[in-house]
C-alpha cells in the first residue's frame, strides 16, 4: 500500500507494521464522528432524501400488505449486493434456486450453482438480522451472526465465519502481496480498538442526522474490514438494518446495493479517498438515499398496479378463490414448484394444477423449464419488473 495516498487523510492515519523486508504500511481509521462541514450543498442533499425517504416511509405505513414489497425488494437487494462483490446471479436464479431447496429435499447446488448460494445466504443473513433486532440491537455480537449465516457452505467458508480475522487481510488485485495492496485495513490489535469505538458510536448520541451517521457507519465498517470475507455485503446489510432499527423505515424497503453496483467505480474510489473524504463520500451516499428511495417508490406502484390488473383479469373470468390465492402468492414467491405451493396454500397437487393452467391461460404464469419433472413456474411481468436496472 503506497502510504502517500492516506497520509494526509481526514478519516485515519498510516502506520508502519513490521520490520525489514516484511514490513508494510496499514491504515487506522479514526474513531467516529469526524468533523464534518455542513455546507448548502450537503444541506440540501440531506434535505433531498429526508424527503424521499420519508416518502417511502409513508408508503409503507399505508400499504395494505407491505409483504408485496419486502420479500422481492430483499432478494433484488441479495442480488445486486452480492453481485458487487462479482457473482453472475440474476434474480430468476436465487427464486429458482429457493423453489428447488424447498421442493426437492436434500437437494445439492451443483459447482455452477455457486453463485446462487452467496445470494440465498445474504437473504438468508438479512432475514435473520431483521428478526433478531426484536431481542438484539445491531452490534458486534450481531455482526459476528449475520457474517456465520452469509459464509456459511459458500466460497471463503474456510475464512472463520463468525469470527473476526486474526490475520491481516488486504484490499487489491489477485496475487498481489502485502506491499501491492491497494489498501491495507488495520492490523489485528488495532482492528480491535477500531471495533469497539465503532460499537460505541452505534449506541452513543451524535448530533450528527441520521443519514450523515449512516453514512460514516459504513465508511467506518469497509475501513475497519474485520473479516477475512464478506466485508462489504455485511457493509451494506448494516444500512438496511439500521434504518428499520432507528424507526427511518417501519419496514425494510429501501436498499442502496442498486445505486453502489451502478456507480461501481464511484463507490470504491470514494471508499479509498484521500483528500477530504468526509464531504464527498457523504454527498454520494445521501445522493444514494435518495435516488433509491425515489426508486422504491415507483417500483412499488408498478407491483401495486400489477396486482390490481390481475385482479380484475381474474374477477372478469370469474376465477375461483384458490386462483385468486395463487395469485396473490405470486408476489411472495414470482418463481415456485407446484409441490412447494400445494404445501404452502394446503391444497392438493391436483387442484394446484388446475390453478396453475387458469393463470397459464390468463398469461400470467410460464413454465420455465421445459421439463416434465420437477417443474417451474414463473410470473415474468413481476421478474421483469425487479430486474428493471433503473426506474426513477
Amino acid at each position: 500500500m503506497n502510504p502517500e495516498r492516506f497520509r494526509n487523510s481526514s478519516a485515519g492515519r498510516v502506520i508502519r507494521v513490521g520490520q525489514g523486508e516484511t514490513a508494510y504500511w496499514a491504515f487506522v481509521p479514526y474513531p467516529l464522528p469526524p468533523r464534518l462541514v455542513m455546507d448548502p450543498r450537503l444541506v440540501c442533499q440531506l434535505s433531498e432524501a429526508d424527503r424521499a425517504l420519508g416518502e417511502l416511509a409513508g408508503l409503507g405505513r399505508t400499504m395494505p400488505n407491505p409483504h408485496l414489497l419486502i420479500r422481492p425488494f430483499l432478494r433484488r437487494e441479495a442480488v445486486l449486493s452480492s453481485r458487487i462483490e462479482g457473482t453472475r446471479a440474476e434474480i430468476t436464479d436465487l427464486y429458482s434456486y429457493e423453489a428447488r431447496q424447498l421442493a426437492l429435499p436434500g437437494f445439492q447446488p451443483r459447482e455452477s450453482e455457486a453463485d446462487v448460494r452467496e445470494v440465498y445466504n445474504y437473504v438468508r443473513a438479512l432475514e435473520y438480522g431483521l428478526e433478531r433486532l426484536k431481542t438484539l440491537p445491531v452490534s458486534l455480537r450481531l455482526i459476528r451472526e449475520l457474517h456465520e449465516r452469509l459464509m456459511e457452505g459458500v466460497r471463503g467458508e474456510q475464512a472463520t465465519p463468525g469470527e473476526f480475522r486474526r490475520s491481516q487481510n488486504w484490499i487489491g488485485p489477485p496475487t498481489c502481496t502485502l506491499n501491492e495492496a491497494i489498501f491495507v485495513p488495520p492490523p489485528v490489535e488495532e482492528m480491535h480498538q477500531a471495533l469497539e469505538a465503532f460499537e460505541k458510536y452505534l449506541h452513543s448520541a451524535d448530533e450528527h442526522p441520521p443519514l450523515i451517521r449512516l453514512a460514516f457507519i459504513h465508511y467506518q465498517f469497509e475501513a475497519i474490514h474485520p473479516f477475512l470475507g464478506g466485508n462489504g455485503r455485511i457493509g451494506r446489510l448494516l444500512i438496511s438494518l439500521l434504518l428499520v432499527n432507528w424507526g427511518l423505515l417501519p419496514s425494510p424497503l429501501l436498499y442502496l446495493s442498486a445505486f453502489f453496483e451502478r456507480h461501481r467505480d464511484s463507490y470504491y474510489d470514494l471508499l479509498l479517498k484521500v483528500s477530504e473524504p468526509w464531504q464527498e463520500w457523504v454527498r454520494f451516499f445521501l445522493e444514494g438515499v435518495a435516488s433509491q428511495s425515489r426508486d422504491a417508490i415507483v417500483r412499488a406502484k408498478r407491483l401495486q398496479d400489477l396486482q390490481a390488473e390481475w385482479r380484475q383479469r381474474i374477477q372478469r373470468e370469474r376465477i375461483g378463490v384458490l386462483t385468486i390465492r395463487l395469485m396473490e402468492e405470486l408476489f411472495f414467491s414470482p418463481v415456485f414448484s407446484p409441490p412447494e405451493v400445494a404445501k404452502r396454500l394446503r391444497v392438493s397437487h391436483q387442484a394446484v394444477m388446475q390453478s396453475i393452467r387458469k393463470l397459464e391461460q390468463g398469461g400470467i404464469l410460464q413454465e420455465i423449464t421445459g421439463r416434465q419433472r420437477h417443474r417451474l413456474y414463473a410470473a415474468l411481468d413481476i421478474l421483469s419488473l425487479l430486474d428493471e436496472r433503473e426506474l426513477t
